[in-house]
C-alpha cells in the first residue's frame, strides 16, 4: 500500500479550489477535495447567482492573459459538461474622466489591444435607455464581458473532477504540516489526509491555514441585494452587467435572468471588518442597502427602491487587492491561493489550472509572478 493517500490534497473546494481539483484531475493525478461544506455552499465568497466577467481589467493589465485564458476553460468546461455557464451581455463602466474603473480598463484594452468603446451620454442613453448618467460622467463598454453563474460553476468543476476520477470528502481541515517529500492535512474528524502534493484554497479561513506566511489579510463583510424588475429593457438580451464609479462609492449590477422579474446590485467598495469567517452575519442589518438604494435614485431612477432577497458573502483582501498566488515560498510540495479580493472567481478556471501544474510540474506556464506570496515579506 501507497504511504500516500493522494497525489493532490485540495484543502477548500470553492471558486477557485474546484477548478484546481479538477485540472489535477485531469491530469490523471489521484486528487481529493477537502470542505465541510458541499459543493456551491454560501458560507464562503463564492455564491449569490451571478458573477461578472470581463476582460479590459481594471485592476492592471497583467491580469488581461489570465482572462483569455479564463474565457477557454469557461468555453471548455461548457462543452466538457453540457452545461451554460457563461452569458455575453458586455460591460458598461461609467465614472468621471479619470476615474481608475474608466482610466484601468483603457489602460488594459491600450497595452493588449483590447475592443473597448467610449461611450458618451448620448449613446448610452440610446443603446441603453434605463442609465442616467450626471454631469462629468464618461462611459466604456467591453464588449466581450458578461457574467458567470456562480454555484453553477462550483458545481460543475467538482462533477467533471469526480467524473474523472477525483473524490471528494465533506470535512473541514484544522491543520497541515509537511511530511518528507509530501504533506499532512488534519481534519476536522480526527483522521489526517496524507498527499504527495497539497493546493490550499482556503478562501476566508487563510489568515488560519496560512498563518506561517503572515499575510496581511482583511476580511471584508459583503451585501448582495435583488430588487424588483418586470421591465422587460432590462434582460440580459439588452442589457449589460455594469460597473459605476458614482463618487459615493463603486457600484455593480446584472440585468435580469430569464423570467425572474428581479435585478442584483451590490457595492464593490467600502464593506465592515470581519474577524473570523463564522462571525459572519447573515441578516440584512440597518444600513446595509441604503447605499446600493441610493445608487438606483441616481442612475437606475427607474428601478423600485425595495429589497425583495438578499445574500452575504465576504471578501479576503490584501492591501494592494492583488490576489497571492504561487508555491508556498519555503515548500515547494505546496501550492496556494489567497486574498482575491472580490475579483477572483472569474479567474477560477485558470487559477485551478496554474494550482495543478505548480502542484504536479513544480512551475507553471502563466505569467503570475506578481502575484507572489512573498510580495508582503
Amino acid at each position: 500500500m501507497s504511504e500516500w493517500d493522494c497525489d493532490v490534497a485540495v484543502v477548500g473546494v470553492g471558486g477557485a479550489g474546484s477548478a484546481a481539483l479538477y485540472h489535477a484531475a485531469k491530469r490523471g493525478a489521484r486528487a481529493i477535495g477537502v470542505d465541510p461544506n458541499p459543493p456551491g455552499h454560501d458560507r464562503g465568497s463564492s455564491h449569490g447567482d451571478t458573477r461578472i466577467i470581463r476582460l479590459a481589467y481594471m485592476e492592471a493589465p497583467g491580469y488581461v492573459p489570465l482572462l483569455r485564458r479564463a474565457f477557454e476553460l469557461w468555453g471548455a468546461l461548457e462543452r466538457e459538461s453540457g452545461r451554460r455557464l457563461y452569458t455575453q451581455t458586455g460591460l458598461l463602466q461609467i465614472g468621471p474622466a479619470d476615474c481608475h474603473v474608466l482610466a484601468g480598463a483603457r489602460r488594459s484594452a491600450e497595452e493588449h489591444g483590447l475592443e473597448l468603446e467610449q461611450l458618451d451620454a448620448a449613446e448610452v442613453g440610446r443603446r441603453f435607455p434605463p442609465f442616467r448618467m450626471q454631469p462629468g460622467e464618461r462611459a466604456v463598454f467591453d464588449p466581450r464581458a458578461g457574467f458567470l453563474a456562480v454555484e453553477d460553476g462550483v458545481r460543475t468543476h467538482v462533477a467533471e473532477a469526480q467524473r474523472l476520477g477525483a473524490e471528494l470528502r465533506q470535512v473541514g481541515a484544522v491543520r497541515w504540516e509537511v511530511a518528507g517529500e509530501g504533506a499532512r492535512v488534519h481534519l476536522t474528524d480526527g483522521t489526517a489526509l496524507r498527499a504527495r502534493r497539497l493546493i490550499l484554497a482556503p478562501g476566508g479561513w487563510a489568515p488560519t491555514l496560512l498563518a506561517d506566511l503572515e499575510l496581511p489579510l482583511t476580511l471584508l463583510r459583503k451585501v448582495l441585494v435583488w430588487v424588483p424588475c418586470a421591465d422587460d429593457a432590462y434582460l440580459a438580451e439588452r442589457f449589460p452587467v455594469f460597473l459605476c464609479d458614482s463618487g459615493a462609492g463603486v457600484f455593480y449590477g446584472f440585468p435580469r435572468r430569464g423570467a425572474d422579474p428581479e435585478l442584483k446590485l451590490a457595492e464593490h467598495s467600502g464593506g465592515a471588518a470581519l474577524a473570523h469567517p463564522e462571525a459572519l452575519e447573515r441578516g440584512l442589518l440597518p444600513g446595509d442597502a441604503e447605499p446600493v438604494l441610493a445608487y438606483l435614485a441616481r442612475s437606475l431612477p427607474g428601478l423600485e427602491r425595495r429589497v425583495l432577497r438578499h445574500a452575504v458573502c465576504f471578501y479576503t483582501q490584501t492591501p494592494d487587492e492583488h490576489f497571492v498566488l504561487g508555491a508556498h515560498p519555503r515548500h515547494p510540495q505546496v501550492a496556494l491561493v489567497a486574498g482575491l479580493s472580490g475579483h477572483g472567481y472569474k479567474f477560477a478556471p485558470v487559477l485551478g489550472e496554474v494550482l495543478a501544474e505548480l502542484a504536479l510540474d513544480g512551475a507553471t506556464r502563466h505569467e503570475v509572478g506578481f502575484l507572489s506570496p512573498t510580495r508582503f515579506a
